[in-house]
């Protein structure tokens, strides 16, 4: 089988700088916890919490407002302070619930009890992961209980469990698969239930021995399961480069994983699922790594919802010593966004804060060029597509040659087209900008025509 996909790059993992530390748990002292209300993709939660309202840990602060929509989960016990706008990592003001935490995390009746799952029902286990507010934690944050809802179950051929974790000085997922392996597995098998024609394959890059080592333990003995090395590539964790390598299928961004028979669950959102189903516990933690040169001890943490960057990073001993650092992510290099302050809250789907001590996207614009038309960007970009006539198609102004000739939507922004271009362009954010006016045109085009 091929174990890699078309294109891809090589960056520097710089992951040496926490593989090894270990998970542990992060409990911020008393005071504010910020809970936004969009913490997924689709429409907001709605507060179902008013001032002054007592909260306990697991109790839910915003219910799912529509299909596409998540509840929102309290991390901590204390009282409602507001719901009111809040500045969040994107650098906007949305509305949040805010909590102030009384620092004794007081859970509600049953939270982290074992359950009963023999003979569970598909909707028992839908409804589980609906009322916990789960959503990938792989980064997009797409409503769990949606995708694991698709119109044909049994078409369903792989359940693809993503441990590639490709993006450079992450480790988080790394630790959770050595400490955690039977948790995944346990998720794993439930939302196997619900696919029976499918088979589980876990598929984690091969620089991750110890992670495939304790994931093939605890699969031993299980029916429709196994862990594929993959090789160590990035993208390799993008949902599609993982279909095209398990499924063999290439298929369009307007198309589902589930229209080709595939379902992707990140492994932290497997965990999440094996929590919520088999412990009634909701998702209000889940793993994140704090790293980069400019931390003093990069960790990877369980970290509760509602959290400040400030705070884990205080947690980490601060920044280096002698050290200035240059920027900060949300996430890591190749796919985080660049955050302005650190004193905001995590949040579901945030999977680390990256501190670098030097910018590179600084020196690239003092660098930049013209176009050198090398047609590197072309041979890695993993969808096959022309980035350097994007680029042109962009600058001309042409959406409709960007969109239907070049297939420009096509694009999932991982960045490797910026990484590789030695002209230094800023291909990928130009990408970006495109897509979500393209995309805001479409919908005001929609709402004008329901009018």
């Amino acid at each position: 089988m091929n174990i890699t996909f078309r294109g891809g790059v090589h960056p520097k993992g710089r992951k040496e700088l926490s593989r090894n530390a270990t998970l542990h748990r992060f409990d911020p002292p008393p005071g504010e916890m910020v809970f936004p209300l969009a913490q997924h993709i689709g429409k907001p939660a709605k507060a179902i919490v008013k001032k002054n309202d007592p909260v306990l840990v697991g109790q839910k602060l915003a219910e799912a407002d529509g299909f596409v929509s998540a509840c929102v989960i309290s991390s901590c016990s204390g009282t409602v302070k507001a719901v009111e706008k809040r500045r969040t990592i994107a650098g906007i003001m949305s509305e949040c619930v805010v909590v102030e935490n009384d620092g004794q995390y007081t859970p509600i009746a049953g939270l982290g009890q074992r359950q009963e799952t023999v003979g569970i029902t598909n909707q028992d286990i839908l409804d589980r992961v609906r009322n916990a507010g789960i959503v990938g934690l792989g980064g997009a944050g797409f409503p769990t209980h949606v995708k694991l809802a698709p119109k044909a179950p049994d078409q369903i051929r792989y359940l693809i469990a993503n441990g590639a974790e490709c993006e450079p000085y992450l480790t988080c997922n790394d630790q959770l698969m050595r400490s955690h392996a039977s948790g995944i597995v346990e998720g794993l098998e439930l939302t196997l239930q619900l696919f029976d024609n499918a088979e589980c394959v876990i598929g984690i890059e091969d620089n991750k021995p110890e992670a495939i080592a304790a994931m093939r333990q605890a699969i031993s003995g299980k029916r429709r399961m196994r862990v594929l090395p993959l090789h160590t590539k990035y993208p390799q964790g993008g949902e599609r480069s993982l279909i095209r390598v398990i499924a063999g299928v290439d298929f369009p961004v307007s198309m589902l994983p589930a229209d080709v028979g595939c379902i992707v669950l990140n492994v932290g959102t497997a965990y999440a699922i094996g929590r919520a189903v088999a412990w009634n516990e909701p998702l209000f933690e889940h793993v994140l790594t704090v790293t980069g040169e400019a931390v003093q001890t990069p960790s990877n943490f369980i970290a509760r919802d509602g959290t400040t960057f400030a705070q884990l990073l205080e947690a980490c001993g601060g920044v280096k010593a002698g050290v200035t650092p240059k920027k900060a992510l949300s996430g890591g290099p190749m796919m985080g966004v660049a955050v302005a302050s650190l004193d905001v809250p995590i949040q579901k789907n945030t999977n680390a804060l990256t501190l670098l001590a030097d910018d590179r996207v600084e020196k690239a614009e003092a660098e930049m060029t013209a176009c050198l038309h090398c047609g590197r960007c072309s041979t890695i970009c993993p969808n096959g597509l022309v980035p350097a006539l994007m680029a042109d198609a962009i600058n001309m102004k042409n959406w409709e040659r960007y969109e239907t000739k070049l297939y420009g939507l096509e694009c999932i922004a991982c960045g490797s087209c910026t990484y590789i271009c030695p002209a230094r362009r800023p291909l990928t954010q130009m990408f970006k900008q495109t897509k979500a006016e393209i995309l805001a045109r479409k919908r005001a085009a929609q709402a004008g025509g329901k009018k």
